[in-house]
């Protein structure tokens, strides 16, 4: 008879193997069914109508920045997280529909990526109208560009209802241990922090809307709130934070249509100007028929605000006509319009925490989104850079609440996105100006237009990819940057293509990190077979395996698989076929889950026919190299491969070695 081995292990702690992405399964035993639905951890019933006493993390607003940090926390079924909102359901359609590149390579990491790519509208070509010179009073094509650049990405630029978005961070929550849905209807009445020492601080005061609940309150006690609750934010008013810019002095219209037109370039991202009536511009949308269509409107007087009950969709309609003249729309069903006023604003910080206590206080209270930072809708990146915000806090606070980093990283999260949040509103700024500037008279075919020169300069802020984070204890100097650089440190991991050694499989090396609050560690490899036992790489892995002074020896629990905390991963350089798989160090194969089966899938080699990721990346070919990644996909340091005191002075910096032995409830994704 086989003897079947078996460990006393609890089974919240299955739950965290079980979701080891990239498809990988069955490491705890056979999983029937789909591998996206994980069994329900054993503490989480069914989610009831009525808000606990206390939460860990509590989400005030369900918008993008809300549901991306919900997604992240509804996989760890230690962490009690709740989301509200004053809404009395998921959205269903309007409001943003940009997704940046950038944003796609976030997706992917929540494994929804693809499901997105197939129903989205893919933005391929920006195309360009101005007034004839000949005749100005009609327009004409002055300029047809690719949308992005060749190699910026390996994912595209697409177009989506946002509702869709919501949708997909919904099912996430949904078929997570926790089985987390949003609480609607409930609308933030007080928000109070002690200053006592306390394990749950702040008291949150909810009213219950709707029909049946009139006068029904809710209090919850939190460790940590996150107002995601839009421009007009109760969180930031509660924690004396006020948006400041300049104010609104341009209105513009917005309306998603299916109509019929002879526009030429209806089906594809166009923006338009007019000799005198203003410009619009068409974003093609999903299912192929439907056109979202932004109109300018009127200047605004100091201090004027806009009405909806001032405008009509009839209004807006023959705005579009009358710029796109000689051509002409017939809008045959309106699904949605607004409008809207722009204006470019931001908070002076993301967090309850002033400036003069940053020493000596730590955050409790935090903003994100449009709570904190408010700009144009056409630049496409609102909905791109709120997301942003929440997968940059997300991993922190599920690793301060898991007590593996000192509260003190939470300090990062406003540092970081203020930073991102006000190059936002500086390009939005000339952006929109530039959009809303009268054409330039007379532009000849041959010439290129302001706005279209200034579109492609830009091309990298608008695929989301300019964003780098400034030097701290999470982003080294770059001191050894010269060994890959590509692989610039404090932006995100520029993945390339690299075939599997086990399988031979082509992947992208970027998609093996996912939204599982794990640090990624890849070693390249230098000259020379790796099987050698004086090789580079051989001795990188010993070091992290064996040595006492190995950031995975000090910082992972004993009873956890080795690369829970930080997951190691190599590259060669030699072909697929050149190397032997059982010739590689044993630390490359892990053993995984309840079954401690092999992990195979932590060597990868060159794909020489896709491109090879060591000049693709400039990557040191004599020595190799080591890049860590951050669990937001964002570069954290590049070291020589033998630069092990490095690599532990690195992670020392912020991680803290676990106090106890016991397996974390989480689970991985």
């Amino acid at each position: 008879m086989t003897n079947i081995k078996t460990r006393n292990i609890n089974t919240q702690g299955l739950n965290a193997r079980r979701k080891e992405k990239n498809m990988q399964f069955h490491q705890n035993g056979f999983h029937a069914g789909d591998p996206d639905i994980y069994k329900r951890a054993q503490n989480h019933k069914e989610l009831t109508q009525d808000m606990p006493n206390e939460v860990d993390v509590l989400i005030v607003g369900s918008g993008p920045a809300g549901l991306t940090l919900a997604a992240q926390l509804s996989g760890h079924p230690d962490i009690v997280t709740r989301i509200v909102d004053l809404k009395p359901g998921p959205m269903e359609k309007g409001q943003a529909d940009g997704i940046s590149c950038r944003s796609m390579e976030m997706f992917q990491a929540f494994d929804f990526a693809e499901k997105v790519k197939r129903e989205a509208c893919w933005v391929n070509e920006t195309s360009f109208w101005n007034p004839k010179p000949e005749k100005p009073s009609e327009i004409h094509r002055t300029g047809r560009i690719q949308d992005v650049e060749d190699g910026l990405s390996e994912m595209p630029h697409v177009i989506l209802n946002q509702a869709r978005v919501h949708d997909r961070y919904l099912e996430v929550m949904q078929n997570a241990p926790t089985r987390l849905v949003p609480h609607y209807s409930r609308k933030l009445i007080d928000l109070t922090l002690t200053e006592k020492e306390v394990s749950h601080p702040i008291t949150v005061t909810l009213e219950r809307i709707g029909s049946g609940y009139e006068g029904q309150f809710e209090k919850v006690r939190a460790q940590y709130v996150v107002g995601c609750d839009g421009a007009r934010s109760s969180v930031r008013s509660a924690i004396g934070r006020e948006l400041v810019g300049d104010k609104a002095n341009q209105a513009w219209g917005v309306m998603d249509v299916l109509a019929e037109t002879d526009f030429p370039d209806f089906r594809m991202k166009s923006l338009v100007k007019s000799e005198s009536e203003g410009s619009i511009i068409f974003i093609p949308r999903e299912g192929g028929h439907m056109v979202r269509v932004y109109i300018e409107m009127d200047k605004l007087a100091n201090n004027e605000r806009i009405s909806r009950s001032r405008m009509s969709v009839e209004k807006l309609i023959d705005a579009t006509n009358r710029v796109l003249n000689p051509y002409t729309i017939n809008v045959k069903e309106v699904v949605w319009w607004s409008i809207y006023e722009v204006g470019h604003s931001v908070t002076d910080k993301f967090d309850n925490v002033p400036t003069k206590n940053i020493g000596t206080q730590l955050p409790r209270i935090f903003i994100a989104g449009d709570a904190c930072h408010t700009h144009s809708a056409k630049a496409g990146q609102g909905m791109n850079v709120s997301m942003g915000d929440t997968f940059n806090l997300g991993w922190k606070l599920i690793l301060v609440l898991q007590k593996r980093c000192n509260p003190k990283l939470l300090h990062t999260y406003s540092a970081e996105r203020r930073t991102v949040a006000k190059d936002l509103i500086d390009f939005d700024h000339e952006w929109s100006r530039i959009i809303g500037a009268p054409p330039e008279p007379g532009t000849p075919l041959e010439e290129t237009p302001k706005f279209q020169r200034y579109f492609i300069e830009h091309g990298r802020y608008t695929a989301g990819l300019s964003v780098k984070y400034t030097p701290s204890i999470l982003t080294s100097h770059g001191d050894w940057q010269h060994l890959a650089p590509g692989f610039e440190v404090g932006t995100r991991f520029h993945s390339a293509p690299v075939t599997r050694l086990a399988d031979a499989k082509l992947v992208q090396l970027g998609h093996t990190i996912k939204a599982d609050a794990r640090w990624r560690l890849y070693a390249f490899a230098g000259a020379g077979s790796p099987a050698s036992p004086q090789s580079d790489i051989q001795k990188l892995c010993n070091f992290l395996g064996t040595s006492l002074d190995s950031p995975l020896q000090k910082f992972t629990p004993k009873e956890m698989d080795s690369n829970r905390v930080i997951d190691v991963m190599a590259v060669f350089q030699q072909s697929h076929r050149d190397l032997d798989i059982g010739a590689m160090p044993d630390f490359l194969r892990p053993k995984v889950g309840l079954l401690q089966l092999t992990d195979y899938e932590k060597m990868f080699c060159p794909d020489h026919a896709a491109g090879d990721i060591y000049t693709m990346r400039g990557i040191n070919r004599e020595g190799g190299c080591i890049v860590i990644v951050r669990p937001d996909q964002h570069i954290a340091n590049v070291l020589p491969i033998d630069g092990f005191k490095e690599l532990s002075s690195f992670f020392e910096g912020f991680l803290i070695a676990p106090l106890t032995k016991s397996i974390p409830n989480e689970f991985s994704g």
